[in-house]
C-alpha cells in the first residue's frame, strides 16, 4: 500500500495531480478541499494516498490531512458509493461539515453536493452514523456535544427531524446538560 507521496508537484489538473517523486510521476485523484491548498507546479508536496486495487487499474487518491483520507475510507465502504462519490462529498464538504452532518442526520446538506440524490444521502446517513467518530474534525469545546444532545432527544422519543431542529438552534458553546435543556425548552414551546 502506496501510503504517502512526497516529491514535486508537476501539473494540477482537477480532479487530478501529478507528482515526481524519486523520478516517477504519479497521477492522483484528490478532492478540491485538497487541490485549493495544493503549492504552485514545481513546488515541494506531501500527500497522505489511499491506493485502490482493480481488477482493471490501480486508482492512486491524494489527501491533504489524515480525517480526509479516513473519511474517503469510511465513504467508500459503503455499499454503492465508489470513489468518484467519496471525492465529490469531500469536495463539497469539508470533513467537519460532513462529520457535523451526519451527527445531525441532515440529509438536505448531502444533497446539495453534485452526484447525491435524497437516496444516496440517505444511505450515507445511516451508514456513516458512528463510523466518522466524534472526534473527526469536530470543532474544539462542546459543539462536539451537540451529536449527545441529538442522541438524548432521540432516546427520549423525538423524531429526528424534531430533534435535528431543536439541536440546530442551539449555541455552539453549550455542553451536553445544558444543550439537552435548552433544547426540551425548545420543543416543548413548538
Amino acid at each position: 500500500m502506496i501510503g504517502r507521496i512526497h516529491g514535486t508537484l508537476l501539473d494540477k489538473t482537477p480532479p487530478q495531480v501529478l507528482v515526481d517523486c524519486a523520478g516517477v510521476g504519479y497521477e492522483i485523484d484528490v478532492p478540491m478541499s485538497t487541490l485549493y491548498g495544493l503549492p504552485a507546479a514545481g513546488q515541494p508536496v506531501t500527500l497522505l494516498t489511499h491506493l485502490l486495487v482493480r481488477e482493471d487499474a490501480h486508482q492512486l487518491y491524494g489527501f491533504a490531512t489524515a480525517a480526509e483520507r479516513q473519511a474517503f475510507r469510511a465513504l467508500i465502504r459503503i455499499t454503492g458509493v465508489g470513489a468518484r462519490i467519496a471525492l465529490a462529498v469531500l469536495s463539497g464538504l469539508s470533513v467537519g461539515e460532513l462529520a457535523q452532518a451526519v451527527s445531525t442526520q441532515d440529509g438536505a446538506r448531502l444533497t446539495r453536493v453534485p452526484g447525491i440524490g435524497k437516496k444516496t444521502a440517505e444511505r450515507l446517513l445511516l451508514e456513516l452514523r458512528g463510523k466518522l467518530g466524534a472526534d473527526l474534525a469536530r470543532p474544539p469545546g462542546a459543539a462536539a456535544s451537540h451529536g449527545d444532545v441529538l442522541q438524548a432527544l432521540l432516546a427520549l422519543g423525538y423524531s429526528e427531524r424534531e430533534a435535528s431542529a431543536a439541536v440546530g438552534k442551539l449555541a455552539p458553546e453549550l455542553g451536553v446538560d445544558d444543550g439537552i435543556r435548552q433544547a426540551l425548552k425548545a420543543l416543548a414551546r413548538a
